[in-house]
């Protein structure tokens, strides 16, 4: 009896093993799909699970288009040994990341490597008035050295720093162009991140604190002119929020709550 159901055992774990296998690229879209609560999705998946490549979208919510969010694919390689609880990713995208990364660790707790990754800056419309009046136009990229995530209680965390740099920005109500380049600083502690809005250059001058706490986004800033641009610029940034007075100048606040 005893090696009848070694055999049998072998037979069902081997054609276990032969499924997971050759699991479509599709199962990694629903998994996807799945972790972001439906707010990302990958779009035209093709390979399997382990070796695949897709574009990555905002999720359709049925059966409509999906829309890319970065430019080219993304192609990723996923160890085998994610089975016995070892997770080992790569992931590779020649148009928007600076380099392949790789995610690592475990169920539970994984590391993501060094990169950048650039952003289509139309995608700040998304966040709605005034972004979505002044549209914008330039470069922006999203830098991180490292980053821990640990799951817990049905949550991601986040640990680490992000930088994203908004170069050579520009805006279709402006004459000005461009109006600047930017940084807005990320330290992120779990659900929350502490952000820093600075200018790094340019005659449209944007600064500010604030954070984001579960996806929620609180920021208290301010958008004033450098001198001499002050009437070139004066359209623009009334579109921007409400004048108050800081010193002895204007400025406009800007608000997001």
């Amino acid at each position: 009896m005893r090696r009848p159901f070694i055999w049998i055992l072998a037979a069902i774990l081997s054609a276990a093993l032969t499924v997971a296998w050759f699991l479509p690229a599709t199962w990694m879209a629903a998994l996807v799909e799945k972790q972001t609560l439906g707010r990302i999705t990958l779009g035209d998946a093709q390979g399997s699970f382990w070796r695949g490549s897709a574009f990555i979208g905002g999720a359709a919510g049925g059966s409509g288009p999906v829309t890319p969010l970065f430019a080219g694919r993304f192609s990723w390689r996923i160890s085998p040994l994610v089975l016995v609880g070892q997770v080992d990713v790569q992931i590779e995208n020649p148009v928007a990341l600076s380099q392949p990364v790789r995610l690592q660790g475990s169920w539970s707790q994984w590391q993501l490597s060094p990169a950048t990754l650039l952003l289509p800056p139309e995608r700040l419309q998304g966040l709605g008035a005034p972004l979505n009046t002044v549209g914008l136009s330039g470069q922006l990229s999203l830098t991180w050295n490292s980053l821990q995530f640990v799951r817990q209680t049905g949550k991601v965390d986040v640990l680490g720093a992000m930088q994203l740099e908004m170069r050579d920005m520009a805006s279709r109500l402006s004459p000005v162009k461009p109006l600047g380049t930017y940084g807005l600083g990320f330290d992120w502690r779990g659900q929350t991140a502490d952000i820093e809005l600075k200018t790094l250059k340019g005659p449209m001058l944007l600064s500010g604190k604030g954070n984001l706490v579960d996806g929620r986004l609180h920021f208290s800033g301010q958008a004033e002119a450098e001198a001499g641009q002050e009437d070139r610029l004066a359209n623009l940034l009334n579109l921007l929020g409400q004048r108050r007075r800081v010193g002895d100048k204007d400025v406009i606040a800007l608000e997001f709550k």
